[in-house]
């Protein structure tokens, strides 16, 4: 009777803990990313919207986790935005990601923490109140995140910032050559509690540009980059302007474009840069395979566009039907 109690009393203080260790660790190895075997790895995914939105929607749940599964998935992310975190709490809102990091562990599927932010960490200034943080949070936040999910290979990509932009000049002056040193710098203040995890970097222009980083990249290890490549950022033909904005980085760093999608211009919410069809999303994902790109969709929720479902059933959108086929291998690449 005492083992009994002893195993009934284990598992009751472990069921709240974060999954630990079933998928293999990923790091970046030249241009690629690979697992502890060192094979090559493409991750395909869907980026999530908020898991504080999602539990007020009553989505944060088994069935959620399940769907993006279903429609391919290897890997997932979740969209933290500053503003949410705060309202909810730490503790709550730590609760939420632990609780996702368990149900995507369960089913085979990897975790990018992406702290949502869009505007200007170094002069702290931000396009919207939602995307309002400083220095000193974004460095808590991570500094959090990191202990944590020390050791648990599921959570596996720290995105440090969303879409670093000046907006014009209108939030201060921000370039490469002053992004790049703040990004070294939160790595630094990471790597004090765990260096373990790869760390994705955005460029230029909400995180569209890369085209500095082969002269000047990242000094630090574990580095990869990710670029937001929506359809109006450049005109038709797409091909050879995302290789020379972002594409050529692949031929020796590893990218993960962990936004990206088309909406119709009828659609609800619809917005530039997302104006697009089918064409694009050929387009684009060709170029991902044929570069080894990563990639998640942007977004896997009804009511953030450009969705990739049109209701809680998860009734797929146009964008959503497309690229829930290319990530089941259902498309031919040419």
């Amino acid at each position: 009777m005492k083992y009994i109690s002893f195993i009934l009393l284990f598992l009751f203080i472990t069921a709240g803990l974060p999954a630990q260790n079933h998928l293999s660790k990923i790091s970046v190895k030249g241009k690629d990313l690979v697992n502890a075997s060192g094979e090559v790895l493409q991750l395909r995914g869907v980026s999530f919207s908020d898991p504080d939105k999602l539990e007020r929607d009553g989505q944060w749940n088994e069935r959620y986790f399940q769907e993006a599964k279903d429609w391919g998935c290897n890997i997932v992310r979740f969209a933290v935005h500053p503003t949410r975190l705060k309202n909810r709490g730490w503790d709550e809102y730590f609760k939420l990601i632990d609780k996702g990091v368990t149900m995507a562990e369960k089913r085979g599927m990897y975790v990018i923490i992406d702290w949502h932010s869009i505007g200007n960490l170094n002069t702290e200034r931000w396009t919207s109140p939602m995307y309002n943080t400083s220095w000193d949070e974004t460095v808590k936040f991570w500094k959090t995140v990191a202990k944590r999910y020390e050791g648990n290979s599921t959570v596996a990509v720290y995105e440090l910032y969303n879409e670093p932009t000046s907006q014009g000049g209108n939030l201060g002056e921000l370039s490469w050559g002053t992004w790049r040193p703040t990004l070294e710098k939160l790595i630094d203040e990471i790597n004090e509690v765990d260096d373990g995890k790869v760390y994705l970097v955005a460029g230029m222009n909400w995180g569209y540009f890369l085209n500095e980083v082969i002269e000047n990249p990242v000094d630090r290890k574990n580095v990869a980059y990710t670029t937001h490549p929506y359809p109006q950022k450049r005109d038709q033909p797409w091909e050879p302007q995302w290789e020379k904005d972002w594409g050529h980085v692949a031929d020796k760093y590893p990218i993960i474009a962990t936004e990206f999608g088309f909406m119709d211009k009828d659609d609800r919410g619809a917005h530039i840069p997302c104006i697009a069809d089918e064409k694009y999303g050929e387009a684009i994902i060709n170029f991902f395979n044929k570069k080894n790109i990563s990639y998640t969709v942007w977004c896997f929720d009804p009511n953030w566009g450009p969705s990739m479902i049109k209701d809680w059933d998860f009734t797929p959108t146009r964008q959503g039907a497309f690229f829930r086929n290319a990530m089941l291998k259902k498309i031919i690449n040419t």
